[in-house]
């Protein structure tokens, strides 16, 4: 006997290219990264293409190649980026809890904009719909392993003002 999957209830879509072909870039690549991000923030796409470029060269990669916006960008590099800018990063996966939050309505965020890290991928959620180049949710089974907040979202405790923070050990 085989199992039938349980009906999930994927989110609505909407084709967007984060103003990459407005920029004058073509064909395909793996450009998620600086999509999303130019998606979510509203800037523009080059922008935030050369912007993920410049965080690049300051990457000390172990192993490979460093991050590039048209190819793919290492987390550690999102990481630094977005927090600069102000955006809270909230997993929703812990060692051994397995998944549990998923591409579908009301198991994540459904207001304002929202940066979600699905594996090896990243989109965005814009008032509770994806804006992509292609449906990322897998018919609504395909796990959010976290997502990024914008700084409005933030509460005033927690507020990150974007300036670099040394800390230095006496």
């Amino acid at each position: 006997m085989t199992k039938a999957k349980a009906k999930a209830t994927a989110m609505p879509w909407v084709y967007d290219d984060g103003g990459r072909a407005a920029a004058g870039f073509t064909g395909t690549t793996g450009d998620c990264v600086c999509r999303a991000i130019a998606i979510a923030t509203g800037d523009p796409y080059a922008a935030v293409y050369a912007a993920l470029n410049q965080w690049a060269r300051i990457e000390r990669p172990r192993r490979g190649r460093r991050s590039s916006a048209r190819t793919g960008v290492k987390t550690p590099t999102i990481r630094r980026y977005l927090h600069a800018r102000g955006w809270t990063w909230t997993p929703t996966v812990t060692i051994g809890s397995g998944c549990v939050v998923h591409v579908r309505p009301g198991e994540v965020p459904m207001t304002g904009r929202v940066i979600l890290s699905l594996s090896k991928h990243l989109t965005v959620v814009v008032d509770g719909v994806v804006h992509d180049t292609h449906d990322p949710s897998r018919d609504g089974f395909r796990c959010v392993y976290g997502y990024w907040l914008p700084p409005s979202h933030v509460g005033p405790t927690t507020a990150v003002t974007g300036a670099t923070r040394r800390i230095t050990l006496d």
